[in-house]
């Protein structure tokens, strides 16, 4: 099952090759120095290099026993990858059994992954990234907000591109809250009146996310239950909701009746594939054995709480987000995989401390068509921030890494790395809450050797040139984590799994 938000499900049974998940640049080069005081230590094996790893533990069901151990997909800091599978998220090819994706269990469609498989190129915003796997079945989770006429275009799109039969393969938690236009329309005059008084404002996407989270922690948002209950008491409630928001913003336009037409016929298109959430992931998690992969839709740095708050998303993207967010236990989560890109990105506003506006920047940005997915916008690019990476992993506690882009780096001589934050000429152990603080900071840089080789016919570790791989090996030092993929480009088979 395949659920959107923090993570997928996938199905954990014997036979087939585990998905390529992505993973987090890990370890020093010769001549560097290896750790920071305060980083933890790494075992010997995982210093030793990658052609003869250790064996992770076991966390299969079908070995050990016990329900099913959900995987999750988290990213490290403020928007999408690549994923191989293109823009940039992998998708098991299960061999046999079904799996389960359970793509969404917090945001809406304010974020994007574009999915790259057979050629094919896809981008999803509500759809879980697995719908594309025909062996898999997809969950959005109760924690997702959902406006239906998007999640209908976005099928529509991709559809055009080849996908096929998506509703009998999408499962939709009866718990989730739903997005009206007028969030929509409300989310861009909270924009206009943050600039006006403020002289700044969030970057949001106008998705109406934020609105609707705000009606869902004030107890007045509507859930999928709702619409496919007592439509007129669902009308009734729609039109209270409606007035409560024109009452805040007096030049706010809605068309009552014309929208509720609309509600009500998205209503009957999505009945058969919605569940009680709950009950389904509980069936999914102790039924037969399956791959249960949860994908992270907005970065760890986007999180309400953990992010760089106030600009952020309006929910927990994080790894808590999917026990909260999909309906499962602690106990069920199992592996947690970071995925990082080689070098930082952001969308929008707010602090960015390894920034490059530069050339360096530029190519980064050109290189790695550096677009953002849903609002193509440009993002600000940057060298790889290892104090971000850290706290990512302190707040999710990742068991391995995925670095992708990595071929994005290969026409520089020499390549920079965030390795430490100072602010007030004293080095700090922690990232910043306060942006204003977080703005002052000064970052100290390790320069690493460059490969100016071309890597995006590299297949395995060995095929990387050794520069690189001493690339990866400090990010894995300094991170304490281990790298388990590298992407060097949008294809699956440009994902190199190291164990």
């Amino acid at each position: 099952v395949v659920g959107r938000s923090c993570g997928v499900a996938t199905q954990r049974q014997g036979g087939g090759q585990r998905p390529p998940e992505l993973a987090l640049p890990l370890s020093p080069a010769p001549g560097h120095s290896t750790a920071l005081p305060w980083l933890p230590t790494r075992s010997p094996q995982l210093l030793s290099g990658h052609s003869t790893p250790a064996q992770p533990t076991c966390h299969l069901p079908s070995a050990c026993g016990g329900p099913t151990r959900v995987t999750l997909g988290e990213e490290r800091a403020w928007r999408s990858h690549r994923s191989n599978a293109g823009g940039h998220t992998c998708l098991p090819r299960t061999a046999g059994a079904r799996s389960l994706t359970p793509g969404g269990e917090q945001g809406g469609n304010n974020a994007g992954h574009t999915v790259v498989v057979d050629g094919k190129e896809y981008d999803f915003h509500l759809l879980p990234s697995g719908i594309i796997n025909t062996k898999a079945v997809s969950f959005i989770g109760n924690g997702v907000v959902i406006h239906l006429p998007g999640l209908f275009e976005e099928a529509e799109k991709n559809e055009k591109k080849g996908l096929k039969d998506w509703e009998k393969r999408l499962i939709i938690s009866d718990r989730a809250h739903l997005v009206f236009d007028f969030h929509q329309a409300v989310d861009g005059l909270q924009e206009v009146q943050r600039q006006a008084q403020e002289g700044k404002n969030i970057g949001t996407t106008k998705k109406g996310i934020g609105p609707t989270y705000s009606s869902k922690a004030a107890r007045t948002g509507l859930r999928i239950c709702d619409l496919l209950s007592d439509f007129d008491e669902f009308s009734s409630r729609f039109k209270n909701l409606a007035h409560q928001h024109q009452s805040m913003f007096p030049t706010l336009e809605i068309d009552i009746e014309g929208q509720l037409k609309r509600l009500k016929g998205f209503a009957e298109r999505i009945r058969p594939m919605v569940r009680d959430g709950v009950y389904f992931m509980y069936e999914a998690l102790h039924g037969p054995s399956k791959k249960i992969l949860v994908e992270g839709a907005n970065a760890a740095l986007l999180d309400i709480d953990f992010g760089t708050y106030p600009f952020v998303t309006s929910s927990n993207c994080t790894v808590g987000g999917v026990c909260t967010g999909l309906g499962i236990p602690p106990q069920n989560i199992g592996d947690v995989y970071g995925v990082v890109k080689a070098y930082t990105t952001r969308v929008g506003i707010g602090a960015f401390p390894t920034e490059q506006i530069n050339e360096i920047g530029d190519l980064l940005q050109t290189r790695g068509h550096e677009w953002g997915v849903t609002t193509g916008r440009k993002r600000r690019c940057g060298w790889l921030d290892l104090m971000i990476l850290r706290y990512a992993h302190m707040v999710n506690g990742f068991t391995a890494l995925a670095l992708t882009k990595l071929d994005i780096l290969d026409v520089l001589g020499e390549i920079k790395v965030g390795i430490s934050y100072k602010l007030n000429g004293k080095r700090i152990p922690y990232f910043p809450a306060n942006q204003e603080m977080l703005q002052k900071v000064e970052v100290e840089y390790e320069t690493l050797p460059g490969w100016k080789a071309d890597t995006t016919g590299a297949r395995r570790w060995e095929d990387l040139p050794p520069q690189a791989q001493n690339y990866i090996r400090f990010v894995e030092n300094h991170v304490g984590v281990a790298v388990k993929w590298v992407g060097v480009g949008k294809s699956r088979e440009s994902m190199i799994q190291l164990f």
